[in-house]
């Protein structure tokens, strides 16, 4: 997706069926399992298994990878402006500091490769935020503090799947008009979606949700407002987070809901402080069964969670 947004009138033509076309899945039982690491060991460095060849048309043996660095102090920051030379560049960071492994698949673990982050047959094409932690493999469950991020916010009601395509274009133009690199993830917040305690679907009246474009660093542009879509920083959090496989939409969400307060339940120190949201790392192009994807919910020790003022602030 990168190269196609560094060429911004060829990828108005180009994404406009693409996201026209993304699908999206409510139901949660049509959420495939994780696909395991060695379900894609052998492949070929950029190769994307079980996917069709437009699924595999970003992951060409001559694109440039990024430094596979060990940690962030070995990484050159890229400023983010979509124009300059290494904004396709991925610059993979491990962050060992910002993630716990405590449930689901406890063996699994994020490879850098190519310049990617992959796991078995996934792989995340774009950049992260600065600072950003290191994604969650699919099927393990992690506890992740996230650093405060400048974001592109379109917020709105109804049918969430609908709103992902909805949102993409006013979000797309603004980081298009102020010459930023596309990163991921795409961030998704639900609220008034899911059932608290148990992560089923159970809309409510006041149903809504956000989806957000992250800058790579703060300084791109400011906060404020961009026709409908507002720039506003997002603050430190801390979540748990279970990474996913499967087409978008709230399926995978409720799905992966249900694993992280099932962890809560058997885990009372910990307590839910927020809405549940979700990240996509993948495109439209690639193929359902393997897209990455990551369902959190923001939380708090249990002894911070009743010393501490209401607002969802994570516990440091």
């Amino acid at each position: 997706m990168t190269r196609l947004l560094a060429r911004w009138p060829l990828a108005l033509l180009v994404l406009a069926p693409l996201a026209a076309c993304a699908s999206t899945e409510s139901d949660p039982n049509k959420i495939p399992e994780p696909v395991k690491a060695a379900e894609g060991a052998g492949s070929a460095p950029d190769a994307t298994a079980d996917a069709t060849p437009e699924a595999t048309a970003d992951a060409t043996p001559d694109a440039k990878p990024a430094p596979q660095a060990a940690n962030a102090e070995e990484v050159k920051l890229h400023s983010g402006r979509a124009s300059e030379p290494g904004a396709e560049e991925c610059q993979p960071v491990r962050t060992p500091e910002m993630v716990t492994r405590v449930g689901g698949d406890m063996e699994a673990k994020v490879e850098i490769r190519g310049g990617r982050f992959r796991f078995g047959p996934s792989q995340i094409e774009s950049p992260l935020p600065a600072g950003y932690p290191e994604p969650t493999p699919p099927g393990a469950i992690d506890i992740k503090r996230y650093p405060t991020v400048r974001r592109a916010e379109y917020v709105s009601s109804g049918n969430a799947g609908m709103g992902m395509n909805m949102g993409f274009f006013p979000l797309f133009n603004h980081i298009k008009d102020n010459d930023i690199a596309m990163t991921s993830p795409v961030e998704m917040d639900y609220r008034g979606m899911f059932e608290p305690g148990t992560g089923k679907q159970a809309p409510t009246e006041s149903t809504s949700w956000t989806m957000s474009f992250l800058y790579r660093t703060k300084d791109l542009a400011p906060t404020g407002k961009d026709g409908k879509v507002v720039i506003t920083d997002r603050p430190e959090l801390m979540v748990l987070s279970i990474g996913m496989n499967g087409p978008y939409g709230t399926g995978v969400v409720e799905k992966g809901l249900q694993k992280l307060n099932a962890w809560l339940a058997e885990h009372p120190e910990w307590k839910v402080a927020g809405d549940p949201r979700a990240f996509h790392y993948n495109g439209p192009y690639i193929s359902n069964r393997v897209k990455w994807s990551e369902v959190q919910l923001p939380v708090v020790r249990a002894v911070a969670a009743a010393a501490a003022p209401s607002g969802g602030q994570a516990a440091k």
